[in-house]
């Protein structure tokens, strides 16, 4: 049965004592919830409406402290999104570029979150976690597709994704003999 009692509605109110002029309180807060780029950090700190100049001179400062590190940042969430199965390849490109790192840093990071991982065996693992029964040659055609196309939105390679289909659809029938 539902409780009758009354409820309050929570709202987001802005800290009316907090110091509209000076981001650095609110940038360390941040910074100390997780990581941010450059770009990320400065966009928030615009969106709670401080002033950007003082932005600059805050974000300069986190630079200056080694709070703020767009390559530490870029290789971070290039490695995460990889070692999850979340993203690889040109799709890592895209999300870094999305959170405001430059195309330099952003391929910089990829090829050291590769140096560090395979993506074939990151394949690999996605398959058989997410699609621990599927056997590519034994499927309906629908289904392939199904499996297929989840991956390329991975930004695995087609012919990445049909090698290690065929391969595992190959292991397996060795297996049952």
């Amino acid at each position: 049965m539902p409780s009758e009692a009354p409820t309050s509605k929570v709202t987001n109110k802005p800290d009316e004592t907090a110091d509209r002029s000076d981001p650095w309180p609110t940038a360390l807060r941040l910074l100390t919830g997780r990581d941010y780029s450059r770009a990320r950090l400065r966009q928030r700190l615009l969106d709670k409406g401080f002033d950007p100049d003082s932005i600059d001179k805050t974000l300069q400062r986190c630079l200056e402290f080694g709070y703020l590190d767009d390559a530490r940042y870029a290789l971070n969430r290039a490695t995460s999104l990889m070692v999850q199965g979340r993203a690889v390849g040109p799709r890592i490109l895209a999300d870094l570029r999305q959170h405001g790192i430059a195309e330099e840093l952003a391929c910089q990071a990829l090829d050291q979150a590769r140096a560090a991982h395979d993506e074939g065996e990151m394949l690999r693992l996605l398959l058989e976690r997410r699609f621990p029964a599927f056997d590519y040659n034994s499927a309906p055609a629908k289904e392939r597709r199904r499996v297929i196309h989840f991956l390329q939105r991975r930004g695995f390679s087609l012919s990445r994704i049909m090698a290690q289909l065929t391969r595992k659809g190959i292991a397996e029938h060795d297996e049952n003999r």
